[in-house]
């Protein structure tokens, strides 16, 4: 079944600056052979994780060539191709078929509200685009726009389309897309403070900003689920959720909170693009608090 190599744990890519602020291959490299490492089942790249707002659409495109020419063929690729005019959004999911990626997503369109037959439209227009299978990508916290079940339902119409990631918070949404899709069509959940309930809700995988910090926890959280272990799962959600509190609780970003562990752990990706906010002096040591506590939460469930 070709919604098989969907399922499971795919973090969403982090953006790789060097110390110019500039987009970095090789620290891009880097994070493509520490994920790959990990055994996550793909990557997300060039979304929210990607700070693809505040990038131009060439470094966007440097960004999906990167990582495609380091994991094509070894893990799942969906490129986020969301972007402010339907003209830069097509441009990007050319740019992403051709390298080889394995599906498209994009986020409604944003800053001007738009009417439901206007965003079909922009999603249609990605769509067709490409020959490549597409997922919808609902975060109406951060684009002001809802899916319905009845547009998702007509956009279903068109075979390409193949899911949707669903970043809302409730998780009743998950469980109405998946009633809706059925089994020929996947539900990613996507806020990962409730990665468990949303799988349970119908979830058949999940797409995550958080789960390159820790990604054995996502991973073994799946394993609990898939082996029926639900008071397990409970247990480490909990804790992944402790840990997540701790990362957006600093002068930082959470983003750049992130990246400084995966620095911390020799993995270079540099720091954030303003206007998102760096690290402060005064965030070392809670960091260094937060590594440990992402490190005895291993040691208690993954070992």
């Amino acid at each position: 079944m070709k919604l098989e190599k969907f399922h499971g744990i795919i973090p969403a890519f982090y953006a790789c600056y060097d110390d110019q602020g500039d987009i970095s291959e090789a620290r891009t490299q880097a994070l493509c052979d520490y994920l790959y490492e990990k055994k996550v089942q793909g990557v997300y790249v060039g979304g929210s994780s990607g700070e693809c707002i505040y990038q131009s659409l060439d470094e966007r495109k440097a960004v999906l060539s990167y990582v495609a020419n380091h994991l094509k063929g070894k893990m799942t690729l969906i490129a986020h191709v969301g972007a402010p005019s339907t003209r830069d959004s097509i441009e990007l999911a050319k740019h992403a078929a051709a390298l080889g990626y394995d599906a498209l997503s994009a986020i409604p369109p944003i800053y001007f509200k738009l009417p439901d037959r206007s965003v079909f439209k922009y999603w249609t227009d990605i769509i067709e685009a490409t020959p490549l299978d597409f997922i919808i990508y609902n975060i109406p916290q951060t684009t002001g726009y809802t899916l319905t079940t009845s547009l998702f339902e007509k956009l279903l119409a068109n075979k390409k389309v193949i899911g949707v990631k669903n970043s809302s918070m409730p998780t009743m949404d998950i469980e109405r897309f998946k009633k809706t899709g059925g089994d020929d069509v996947i539900v990613f959940n996507g806020p990962d403070e409730q990665y468990v309930a949303g799988r349970i809700m119908g979830a058949d995988g999940g797409i995550g900003g958080t789960y390159a910090a820790m990604p054995e926890l996502f991973l073994q959280a799946n394993q609990f689920i898939l082996q029926g272990k639900f008071e397990e799962a409970k247990h480490i959600q909990s804790d992944i959720n402790d840990i997540i509190i701790a990362l957006c609780s600093q002068n930082g970003s959470m983003y750049a909170v992130i990246k400084e562990i995966l620095n911390r752990r020799g993995v270079n990706v540099g720091s954030v693009r303003a206007p998102l906010e760096g690290i402060s002096s005064e965030d070392s040591g809670p960091i260094d608090e937060i590594i440990v506590m992402i490190d005895q939460a291993i040691q208690r469930y993954c070992q």
